[in-house]
């Protein structure tokens, strides 16, 4: 017998009903067996999942297949996801290489172990629908007051004290080195970032974004023993992925990588909005949007994790990027871009966040 990464168990039953209904209606499983348990083993020295070889009966013959499953690691396959990506890879390009084994099916199991395949089409997911409006509009609307209204106030507060309760609950250890290590170097995060920016940009150089790749690795090291500090998070917790309604009700969309990593993440995902929105409306950050600013961090502060405060310079940087990029926010001022870049530039530097002190980090010079 075998077993998939999710625990079902894998017997001939079900792989019969599988080939019956892919191609082989009389198919009759003769023999299956896991290989390369001595090469694992002895050579390779970290193996993933236990290929399968099967040899069956159909149509006057015999077949030999190998089903082929992979088990979790510390190398990006921790997630379900992950797994299911490099899966899918496969199929999609082992054939397109001279002398390579074919594949014939990529597919799941399902709980009680039948096989489902998934080999056309693209993956889907479908989900609930809800009313509400984009947090982006509040803030939109911000960017014109002189102060904040008592329902901007509610708002920032009622956020802040969904993410603290959201990072009281502890993760894996492994989902903090995850989230350092995407943050830096995926293609979503600080490396992906940098090369989506034009080679010729005016302000965003490429030795200003060089220094602040180099930068970020250094906070990598720097952080990467701190995985106490791995909590349950969202993710992408910025302003386009919050619906409110009435008041202070709220629900939250697309969380993303994992639900696992740093709290600083979720905060600097969300607070980075606030400076953007200002600083793009009329250079300062002043007035409601900054009456928000300090009620979100006050209440964040006040449920007592205060960590967040030394662990924040790298997502700042990461989603300091996001919101300075000429792809995502083409008709930004660029000098709202250097007064970002810099914000970013300082922190790395090891400028200390204090939230209610910005004004050296904001500072033109």
């Amino acid at each position: 017998m075998g077993r998939d990464t999710d625990g079902a168990r894998i017997g001939a039953a079900q792989i019969e009903d599988y080939l019956r209904r892919h191609g082989f209606p009389d198919a009759r499983i003769t023999a299956f067996e896991p290989l390369g348990g001595d090469t694992a083993s002895g050579i390779k020295g970290y193996g993933y999942g236990r290929p399968l070889r099967i040899r069956f009966d159909a149509g006057g013959a015999t077949h030999d297949r190998v089903l082929r499953t992979m088990s979790p690691d510390p190398f990006d396959h921790e997630r379900r996801a992950d797994r299911a990506d490099v899966l899918l890879l496969a199929y999609d390009t082992f054939n397109q290489i001279p002398r390579h084994i074919r594949a014939l099916d990529v597919g799941a199991f399902t709980a009680d172990g039948r096989l489902i395949s998934m080999a056309d089409g693209e993956v889907f997911l479908v989900t609930d629908y809800v009313e509400g409006r984009l947090y982006a509009d509040d803030l939109g609307a911000m960017r014109g007051r002189t102060e904040a209204t008592s329902l901007d106030l509610l708002r920032a507060r009622a956020l802040a004290a969904y993410l603290a309760e959201l990072h009281r609950v502890e993760a894996d250890p492994g989902a903090w080195t995850r989230c350092l290590r995407d943050t830096v170097g995926s293609g979503e995060g600080i490396f992906g970032l940098c090369d989506s920016y034009p080679d010729d940009h005016p302000v965003a150089t490429r030795d200003r974004l060089v220094a602040i790749e180099k930068a970020a690795i250094d906070w990598r090291w720097r952080l990467r023993s701190r995985t106490d500090r791995a909590r349950r998070t969202h993710g992408d917790f910025h302003p386009f992925n919050i619906l409110f309604r009435e008041g202070d009700d709220f629900s939250v969309l697309d969380c993303s990588r994992g639900a696992a990593g740093a709290p600083a993440d979720d905060l600097a995902a969300l607070t980075i909005n606030y400076l953007f929105f200002a600083l793009s409306h009329d250079g300062h950050f002043a007035g409601a949007l900054r009456d928000a600013w300090r009620a979100l961090w006050t209440t964040y502060l006040e449920a007592g994790d205060r960590g967040v405060l030394e662990t924040i310079a790298p997502f700042f940087a990461w989603r300091g990027l996001v919101v300075a990029s000429p792809v995502w926010y083409p008709a930004v001022d660029d000098g709202v871009r250097d007064r970002l870049l810099r914000f970013v530039e300082r922190l790395l530097a090891g400028a200390p966040f204090d939230p209610f002190d910005l004004d050296p980090l904001l500072g033109d010079r």
